[in-house]
């Protein structure tokens, strides 16, 4: 067994994460969204959804934790191709750290503005940074793995669409933090992560994919 899982067996199944978890996240935003009584589906943004005064709350929370872990087991699958000194494998796996820190502390409210919020707790604002980390970590990680995996065998076609997805999602988020796009900038939200998340789905594919021998072990150069 520890042999299968050390081999190419074991390294789909890691990947297989970067599939599933993307799956779950949106899964559980949806419900999430669909749970907040009285108001539009895509007004609530992802992290209030979590909030301690949201409803269901938990929904939303098992979302970021299953992100994260499953981050974090792909993150183990592209050190087996990319090589395990690359830096877009260790950001893989950052960003799913993140994510299970952005769902383990809550923010305080629902909605980020309201009568009676009076500052913000500590669990608050270490959600706020590690979901910062973790938006950071979904748009560089697919720029450096582009980078890495352009000259390996049967990664070029990725390879051309991974920063398109990452600066189409840093743009979106561009214009979520702007706050210009209002009353839609819940649905900017929205598609800025699925794009983010587009670019781990599509990694994970092409490991899948993959023939046995290229799925296992390689030495991998930094970067």
């Amino acid at each position: 067994m520890r042999g299968w899982l050390a081999g190419p067996g074991g390294t789909r199944l890691l990947a297989s994460g970067g599939i599933a978890g993307p799956v779950l996240f949106t899964a559980a935003w949806a419900a999430g969204s669909l749970r907040q009584a009285g108001y539009p589906a895509t007004t609530v943004q992802l992290s209030g959804l979590a909030a301690v005064n949201a409803r269901d709350p938990q929904i939303m929370i098992a979302g970021f934790v299953s992100l994260g872990a499953c981050s974090v087991a792909l993150g183990a699958a592209l050190g087996r191709v990319a090589g395990p000194r690359s830096a877009g494998r260790w950001l893989v796996s950052c960003g799913g750290v993140a994510a299970v820190a952005a769902g383990i502390f809550r923010r305080d409210h629902l909605l980020l503005a309201g009568p009676g919020f009076a500052g913000e707790s500590w669990h608050n604002q270490v959600h706020d940074v590690a979901a910062d980390a973790a938006y950071a970590a979904m748009i560089a990680a697919p720029l450096v793995l582009s980078r890495r995996l352009r000259g390996e065998p049967g990664w070029a076609a990725v390879t051309r669409v991974l920063p398109v997805l990452a600066v189409l999602s840093a743009a979106a988020l561009v214009l979520f933090a702007s706050r210009a796009a209002e009353p839609w900038n819940g649905t900017v939200q929205r598609a800025a992560v699925t794009l983010a998340l587009a670019a781990e789905v599509l990694l994970a594919a092409r490991i899948l994919t993959l023939p046995q021998r290229a799925a296992g072990v390689q030495a991998g150069m930094p970067g």
